[in-house]
């Protein structure tokens, strides 16, 4: 099961499918009444509860643990060497609305999973592993996605605490009524370097694998993101009296934004898409010209070129649109992440653990933005996708088989102790 030495066999590391299966019904059950699928927001009862229960399996399974003040759940498995830089891997466990049981959730427990499995072989690596299930890294009412990763990687700022939801809430404000600690989350950076290598499991959340039948797929890079509010200010006026040609109607303006924003993502010669999840108007009657309307939306792309294009050619356009039917436009970016490339030494790595193992595997972009991205910060970073049925996901019916999540998590493991090899 192991080597004379003590030191792992990525081979003997074959996780526990029926217990990982367990583990994710069991989180499951930790969701807002009420909400659709299996919601679980952050600063939400259920997902403090949750978090609970995670720190509670990484202790089962032998990990040092505790919350940073940023309240990301942190455990750690002692290696032979403490003073060595560590090895990382985790995702996080909150939900969008009506969101599924496995975006995010199949990291943070096949890392625990891989954990456990290290112990009951007897195996030590030589660097501390750090599982890491992270706070909040969907985007949320704030307008910031990734806030724990963000913290551990020195890119949350106090810009970002100040940030207010509709309610006039302040990020800061929640946080300290959370538990955490906002001064502390902006003070806890870790040092660029004291990761050895970050590795991340996740579903694909896209039909690629699952049409060419691979069970791996090797992230090569994840999407920039680049997230509007565009607000339309026209003119109220009588709906039956008013001559088509003399309105000023925020809502039309607005309307044409969505489909300016949805050209621009059909356009992308590479990697590109582009969406508008959301739209409002006043004043909401029937006999009344709208008089205001906000839209927000977002571009995503691999290929920064093309991003920093769009970016420009969607606000130039919207506003000209407007401009012509005499409605003003404010236009605000309210998230930017730029495209992040996966180390080319990760990937050889998680290719060359699937190869081992026998796992079909091919090289695959990541369309969603995920807490890897920031910690490419602190050192190499890789992500090991595995299929999603469909290709569905942020939605109920998101469904990866107990197999796949097995062979991913087996890939996981094999990926983290070729890396802790090189540190010996």
């Amino acid at each position: 099961m192991t080597t004379v030495t003590g030191r792992p066999d990525g081979d003997s590391l074959l996780p526990d499918a029926e217990r990982l299966a367990a583990d994710l019904a069991d989180l499951s059950t930790f969701s807002e009444s009420g909400e659709p699928g299996w919601t679980r927001q952050i600063f939400s009862d259920p997902y403090r509860a949750s978090r609970g229960w995670v720190a509670d399996r990484m202790r089962a399974a032998g990990l040092e643990t505790h919350v940073d003040p940023a309240g990301n759940v942190v455990g750690r498995l002692p290696g032979r060497d403490r003073s060595k830089p560590v090895l990382m891997t985790g995702s996080h466990t909150d939900t969008v609305h009506g969101g599924g049981r496995f975006d995010g959730i199949v990291g943070v427990l096949s890392a625990i999973e891989v954990a456990r499995r290290l112990r009951e072989t007897g195996a030590t690596l030589e660097s501390d592993l750090v599982v890491v299930d992270f706070l909040g890294e969907e985007a949320n009412t704030f307008g910031i996605s990734c806030v724990g990763s963000r913290a551990v990687a020195g890119l949350l700022t106090p810009e970002h605490l100040d940030r207010v939801d509709d309610s006039g809430r302040r990020l800061g404000d929640v946080m300290t009524a959370f538990g955490l600690d906002p001064q502390g989350a902006l003070d806890q950076a870790w040092a660029p370097g004291s990761v050895h290598g970050y590795v991340e499991l996740h579903v694909e959340q896209g039909p690629l694998l699952e049409r060419s039948g691979h069970r791996i797929g090797v992230v090569t890079a994840i999407a920039g993101i680049e997230r509007l509010l565009v607000q339309f200010t026209g003119r109220a006026d009588h709906a039956g009296t008013m001559p088509m040609t003399g309105r000023h109607d925020a809502l039309v303006a607005a309307a044409q934004a969505v489909l300016t924003v949805e050209r621009e993502g059909c356009g992308a010669p590479v990697h590109g898409v582009s969406t508008t999840g959301r739209i409002e108007s006043s004043p909401g009657a029937l006999n009344v010209v709208p008089d205001k309307a906000r839209i927000w939306a977002e571009l995503r792309s691999i290929d920064a070129p093309w991003l920093s294009g769009a970016k420009r050619r969607v606000v130039e356009q919207i506003a000209a649109d407007a401009e012509a039917r005499g409605v003003s436009t404010l236009i605000e970016w309210l998230n930017d992440q730029d495209p992040v490339a996966c180390a080319r030494s990760m990937q050889d790595r998680i290719g060359a653990a699937a190869d081992s193992l026998g796992y079909a595997w091919e090289a695959v972009p990541s369309g969603a933005g995920h807490d890897a991205a920031h910690l490419a910060h602190l050192g190499p970073m890789g992500m090991i996708f595995l299929p999603s049925v469909g290709g569905r996901s942020h939605v109920p019916e998101e469904l990866s088989e107990p197999a796949d999540i097995a062979a991913g998590a087996h890939v996981l493991a094999h990926t983290l102790v070729r890396l802790d090899r090189d540190t010996a």
